[in-house]
């Protein structure tokens, strides 16, 4: 059984510095693609970065810049470090992935196939 869980949400004040961390267990797969998706009240879900399993990382161009996904591949975690935050970021904030190959491995990825419960990220203008 898969298991997506995510930790590290909070508050922070604008300009302040997150770090969140999913934990991906119950799985053996060569091929992946893993990411954050964020949704904030009254609006749809957005992809925030995604990082595949030969480490290629894309980001939606809100966070370029301020937000890093990493993986730790031994841990079988993943991480979004989240810099120079701004009140636009706060949102709930979801871990997802895929468990095979995939033909797009980004924010805009339609194919995460599991997901966690989501940690709540607020921003203090």
């Amino acid at each position: 059984q898969v298991q997506v869980v995510e930790s590290g949400g909070g508050s922070a004040q604008a300009g302040g510095s997150l770090r969140l961390s999913c934990a991906v267990s119950g799985y053996t797969a060569s091929s992946y693609c893993v990411g954050w998706f964020r949704q904030a009240p009254g609006t749809e879900r957005e992809g925030v970065a995604a990082i595949n399993s030969d480490g290629s990382t894309i980001y939606t161009d809100s966070v370029k810049g301020r937000f890093t996904i990493a993986s730790d591949y031994a841990k079988n975690t993943l991480y979004l470090q989240m810099n120079s935050l701004k009140a636009e970021d706060s949102a709930m904030y979801y871990c997802a992935a895929v468990l095979r190959a995939t033909s797009y491995c980004g924010p805009g990825s339609s194919d995460m196939e599991w997901w966690g419960k989501g940690t709540l990220v607020t921003v203090a203008s």
